[in-house]
């Protein structure tokens, strides 16, 4: 049987790290990046405990490993920039386990060594099409190092390349894409702050938020949001230290040293931050009429706002692993019935997600009260909400999924 992946990312490397190891089994994964260019993956990244609970479960040697070079996210604290507490959580309270703090660069480093010999990195592709003699199998040309490649006959292709998904463009088509009126903002910066950042945090200057964390080895990861006209771009002059000070500094006091820092941080490094528009785009985790299966942000990519991006990109791959893995051995060689399968254990529980992350974007619209906003989430949905998002971790497929080979 024949399997290629698209993309060496947090899916893609799960899925060719373990199915590599299933008998009979060729599996590829192209990636267009060399192998240690993680240029494009210099910031932080915080990784949900539903993450955690789910790649242990499948691959608990490739968790550890992950757990080795990150810090555990164990608290979530939002405050007002002035210093005022409005939510305090250990997460303890709504999940199993710590998530990870992590450099996006590290995360990659991880994945791509443990993912091995089954990466082909600096591949340029430039034809995906359905195979000539099997329309529910395709084909993929590409180049390397100058040379051309091409595979026909692929039982089954997994993109997992990302919110701008070249697979999901040529297979099904555009996503349809929805803006929400949210302008975001991030930088890795050197931790000077002498202990001021640890933890997870967020702190809020009305619907203006920047949240913060530290990360290995030595630097701290900020991001920052504030309201837009969804229907336009970021503006250049919305860009600059003097706007970004006057949107995030308090009026009507001090901002606190915690604030006070990162607000230097952020004007400081004005010149360095990536800018991005808080948008999502449809789910869809196979093609119609042909065996590709979507993963993480090419499946579904959402708003950042819970930190879920990479972490459902984890549990995407864990559960299609975990049940491609278990039919596979059990003689099932049925690669539609795969598809089904995991489309259905998958579909809900990412509506769920996607759809709480957007909610949780309430303080964070134009004209939001981020004080009674945040304080509502103290209660008792939106607590009971998180222990559905950290403890579920969508593992009905893992539990009697094979832990190891």
């Amino acid at each position: 049987m024949r399997i290629v992946i698209v993309g060496a990312g947090v899916a893609g490397c799960v899925m060719a790290r373990k199915l590599s190891r299933l008998e009979g089994v060729e599996v590829t994964c192209l990636e267009r990046v060399q192998r240690d260019d993680h240029s494009e993956a210099g910031t932080g990244l915080n990784v949900g405990p539903n993450a955690v609970k789910a790649l242990t479960a499948v691959d608990p040697e490739l968790a550890d490993l992950i757990t080795q070079a990150s810090f555990p996210w164990r608290h979530w604290r939002v405050s007002l920039t002035d210093g005022t507490v409005l939510f305090d959580l250990p997460l303890a309270n709504v999940a199993d386990g710590p998530g990870w703090r992590i450099r996006w660069s590290e995360l990659y480093h991880v994945l791509r060594e443990a993912a091995d010999t089954s990466v082909l990195y600096g591949c340029d592709i430039f034809r995906i099409g359905r195979d000539a003699a099997d329309p529910a199998k395709t084909s993929i040309e590409w180049t390397q190092h100058g040379n051309a490649h091409r595979l026909d006959q692929i039982d089954l292709l997994i993109a997992a390349d990302g919110r701008y998904s070249k697979v999901r463009r040529t297979i099904s088509g555009e996503a349809s894409v929805r803006k929400v009126g949210v302008a975001i903002f991030r930088l890795l910066v050197p931790d000077t702050s002498n202990g001021l950042i640890d933890d997870y945090e967020q702190w809020f200057n009305g619907p203006n938020r920047l949240l913060s964390f530290r990360v290995p080895a030595n630097h701290i990861y900020v991001a920052g949001a504030f309201p837009i006209a969804p229907d336009k771009p970021i503006a250049d002059d919305l860009k600059t230290p003097e706007m970004l000070r006057e949107a995030f500094t308090p009026r009507g006091a001090p901002p606190s040293a915690q604030a006070r820092w990162l607000i230097d941080a952020v004007c400081e490094n004005a010149g360095d931050t990536h800018w991005a528009r808080m948008q999502e785009h449809d789910m869809l985790y196979r093609a119609a009429d042909c065996h590709v299966l979507y993963l993480g942000d090419a499946a579904h990519g959402m708003v950042p706002t819970l930190g879920q991006g990479a972490t459902q990109a984890i549990e995407d791959a864990a559960n299609a692993v975990a049940l491609i893995t278990q039919h596979y051995r059990d003689g099932k060689r049925d690669v539609d019935g795969w598809l089904s399968a995991i489309e259905m254990s998958r579909q809900d529980r990412m509506r769920f997600v996607m759809e709480f992350s957007l909610d949780a974007t309430d303080t964070m619209l134009a004209g939001a009260d981020p004080v009674a906003g945040t304080r509502h989430k103290n209660e008792p949905p939106f607590q009971n909400k998180l222990k559905a998002l950290y403890r579920d971790a969508g593992l009905p497929l893992q539990r009697n999924a094979p832990q190891g080979d």
